[in-house]
């Protein structure tokens, strides 16, 4: 698939409450990864999160009780896009050196994950629709310059 040259307009609201991911998202950066997963123009909050609140909103909203490590919360697709990634920094880290890869590389993999779900992209109803997900992250962090997340 050929790529657009000129990606959709982003207006993007970077929140961290907590300092210490900081250096490892960089607004230009945290934006180069969604615009990559951007389908049409979006505003897009990130919100980078410790353990409990993560956990509050998982509970509350999906009814899962633990902290995970990307929520997204969509609000619209047509004709803007518009959606907050709630990212929950310590389980970021945690899965990042449990895998054995750079921590900068999970956060842009999670993004473009999130993003993907803010556009109706979906993993969890099935097989297919989960390859063909997983395929499109790849794809997309190949491009960024990033390694396959999912290696067969």
């Amino acid at each position: 698939m050929v790529r657009p040259l000129v990606r959709p307009a982003l207006n993007l609201s970077l929140q961290m409450p907590d300092s210490r991911h900081r250096a490892q998202l960089p607004r230009h950066r945290v934006a180069r990864w969604i615009r990559a997963a951007l389908e049409a123009p979006a505003q897009i909050t990130v919100r980078i999160v410790g353990e409990a609140e993560a956990r509050s909103l998982n509970r509350h909203y999906r009814g899962k009780d633990y902290a995970t490590n990307v929520l997204t919360f969509d609000y619209a697709r047509q004709p803007l896009v518009q959606a907050d990634l709630v990212l929950c920094a310590p389980v970021v880290a945690q899965e990042a050196e449990a895998a054995g890869i750079a921590l900068q590389a999970h956060y842009a993999h999670l993004l473009v994950h999130g993003t993907l779900h803010a556009q109706g992209h979906d993993h969890e109803t099935s097989a297919a629709d989960a390859a063909a997900m997983e395929a499109r992250e790849s794809a997309l962090l190949k491009e960024l310059g990033f390694a396959d997340p999912y290696p067969a």
